[in-house]
C-alpha cells in the first residue's frame, strides 16, 4: 500500500475550521509535533489518523488521495497548455502542485482563464476594427462552476428539503397531493392554463399555472420549486450571494439553480432515496418506476448523493445534444469537462442517439489513466401535437471504476482489464492522445508533420522530436 502524503490538505482542513495544531492533535489523539510533521509531509497520513479525520469531519478518505486531484490537474493542463508546449512546465509539475498546494493551483487556473478571456476579447475587438464592446463570460457558465466547486451537493439545502418532506409527508405515489396541500397553505392555487409556458406563477393572484403537457413527475418538480421560492427565499439569496453580487444575472440564475436543487431533494428525500439506490444497485430504470419520475430527474438526483457519512456513489452527470452541445454538466468526481471545444466523439453519450431508450454502458479511460464506468441513454421530449418539434438529449452518468462494482451496470464486465476500456479525452483541442484517428482539430501547441509525399491514418501527425 502506497504512503499518503497530504500535508497541505490536512493543514487547509484545519485552517478552514479555525483550529490550532494542538486542538486538532487532541481530536486525532496524536501529539502536536507528530501533526506538525504530517502537515509538512515529513510523515505520511496513517490509517488510524485517516479514519479519525473521516469520523470527526465527515470527509471522504479520497479527499487526501491523489485521485482527488484529477480534476484540478486537468484544469491546469487545459488553461496552461501553451506553457506545456513551450516546455516552461511539465505535466508532473501540475500533479505535484495540485497535490501539495491545491489553493495555489486553483488561483493559477483562474488566472489562466482570465488570460484566455482577455486574449479572446482582444482578438474580437481587433476583428471588429476597434469596437471596445466586451463579451463577458456567460452567467450560465458561472452557475455551472458554482455547483462544480461544491461537487454538486448543497448540504444545508438538502437537509432543509428532507425536513420539509418529512413534515408534509412526501411518499411515492402521492407527491403531487402533498405538494398541493402545502401550496394551499400559502394561498397558492393551481391552474391548468399555462399558455405557451410549461409553468408560470402569478404573484398577484397567487396562482401556479402548469401546462397540461407536463407529466406527473414534471408537475411535481415545478410545484416543489415554487415551494422552495416561497419557503426558502432568504436562504436562496444567502447561498447565491456567496459567489455572486445581488442583482446580477448570475445571482438570479443561482437562486433558480438552488431552488431546483431543493425541489429535487424534496420530491426525492435523501435518506430514503439513497437507501433505495443502494438496494437496487443504482438501477436507474427501477428507480424511475418506483418513484414515478423521469430518467433525467433520477440521474441528476443520483449525482447529488454526497452527504457526509452517508455518501452514495460519486457520479458525474451530463446532458448532451446530437451536435455535442453540453447543456448540463455536474460532477462529484474527478472527471473533467472541457471548456475549450467539444467533447470526445468516442464517448458513449453519442452512441446513445443510435438507439433511443436503451442504456449504453462503457468503460472509458482518460489520458491520465483514470478509468470510469459510463452509462448513457437518449431521452426525447415533445411539447405535444402533430408536427411540433421535439428535443432529444443523451443523459450520461459516470463514476470512477473503483465504484463500478456497486452499480448493476458493471455486471458481466471485466473491470480489471485495462484493454477493455475505450480511450477517450477531454476534447480534441486539448486531448493528449496524439495518435487518435478520430481527432477533429490539431493538438494545441504541437507542430504538425507536413509531408506532401506521405499520409497517415492519424489526421494530424505531429513532429516526433517535439516534447
Amino acid at each position: 500500500m502506497s504512503k499518503t502524503y497530504a500535508g497541505a490538505r490536512l493543514r487547509r482542513l484545519r485552517e478552514e475550521r479555525s483550529m490550532s495544531q494542538a486542538e486538532l492533535a487532541r481530536v486525532l489523539a496524536i501529539s502536536p509535533s507528530y501533526l506538525n510533521q504530517m502537515e509538512h509531509d515529513s510523515r505520511p497520513l496513517t490509517v488510524p489518523v485517516l479514519l479519525r479525520l473521516t469520523e470527526a469531519f465527515g470527509v471522504d478518505p479520497g479527499f487526501f488521495s491523489e485521485r482527488d486531484t484529477t480534476r484540478l490537474v486537468a484544469d491546469l493542463r487545459e488553461t496552461l497548455a501553451a506553457e506545456i508546449a513551450e516546455a516552461r512546465v511539465s505535466p508532473s509539475d501540475f500533479v505535484e502542485l495540485a497535490s501539495r498546494m491545491p489553493a495555489v493551483a486553483r488561483v493559477l487556473v483562474d488566472l489562466g482563464r482570465r488570460n484566455q478571456a482577455l486574449a479572446e476579447r482582444l482578438a474580437s475587438s481587433t476583428d471588429r476594427r476597434g469596437c471596445d464592446q466586451e463579451t463577458p463570460r456567460s452567467p450560465h457558465e458561472e452557475i455551472r462552476d458554482f455547483f462544480y466547486r461544491r461537487q454538486n451537493y448543497l448540504h444545508d439545502t438538502d437537509l432543509a428539503a428532507e425536513h420539509l418532506a418529512e413534515e408534509i409527508g412526501i411518499h411515492p405515489g402521492d407527491v403531487v397531493q402533498a405538494l398541493t396541500a402545502r401550496l394551499n397553505r400559502h394561498g397558492v392555487r393551481l391552474s391548468a392554463d399555462a399558455g405557451d409556458h410549461l409553468h408560470h406563477y402569478d404573484q398577484g393572484t397567487r396562482t401556479l399555472h402548469l401546462s397540461t403537457h407536463l407529466r406527473p413527475g414534471q408537475r411535481a418538480f415545478r410545484m416543489a420549486t415554487q415551494l422552495a421560492l416561497l419557503e426558502y427565499d432568504d436562504e436562496l439569496d444567502r447561498q447565491a450571494a456567496e459567489d455572486f453580487p445581488a442583482g446580477s444575472p448570475a445571482h438570479a440564475l443561482a437562486r433558480i439553480g438552488i431552488a431546483n436543487y431543493f425541489a429535487a431533494a424534496l420530491i426525492l428525500p435523501y435518506r430514503v432515496f439513497h437507501a433505495a439506490a443502494e438496494e437496487v444497485r443504482y438501477d436507474v430504470e427501477r428507480l424511475t418506476d418506483r418513484y414515478g419520475f423521469g430518467y433525467e430527474t433520477v440521474c441528476h438526483r443520483l449525482s447529488t448523493l454526497q452527504r457526509p457519512r452517508l455518501r452514495g456513489v460519486p457520479f458525474s452527470f451530463v446532458r448532451v445534444d446530437r451536435a455535442g452541445n453540453m447543456s448540463k454538466r455536474q460532477s462529484a468526481t474527478g472527471f473533467h469537462f472541457s471548456r475549450a471545444g467539444g467533447t470526445c466523439p468516442l464517448w458513449n453519450v453519442y452512441e446513445a442517439f443510435s438507439a433511443s431508450g436503451r442504456i449504453h454502458v462503457q468503460i472509458a479511460e482518460m489520458p491520465d489513466g483514470q478509468r470510469y464506468l459510463w452509462t448513457a441513454r437518449a431521452v426525447t421530449r415533445h411539447r405535444g401535437g402533430w408536427g411540433e418539434p421535439g428535443k432529444t438529449f443523451a443523459i450520461g452518468l459516470g463514476c470512477e471504476i473503483r465504484h463500478a462494482a456497486r452499480l448493476v451496470y458493471s455486471d458481466g464486465l471485466d473491470l480489471r482489464n485495462n484493454s477493455a476500456a475505450t480511450p477517450i479525452g477531454m476534447g480534441c483541442r486539448v486531448c493528449e492522445r496524439l495518435d487518435c484517428p478520430q481527432r477533429a482539430v490539431p493538438p494545441l501547441g504541437r507542430a504538425l508533420r507536413i509531408d506532401q509525399n506521405a499520409s497517415t491514418f492519424v489526421p494530424y501527425p505531429v513532429n516526433d522530436h517535439q516534447a
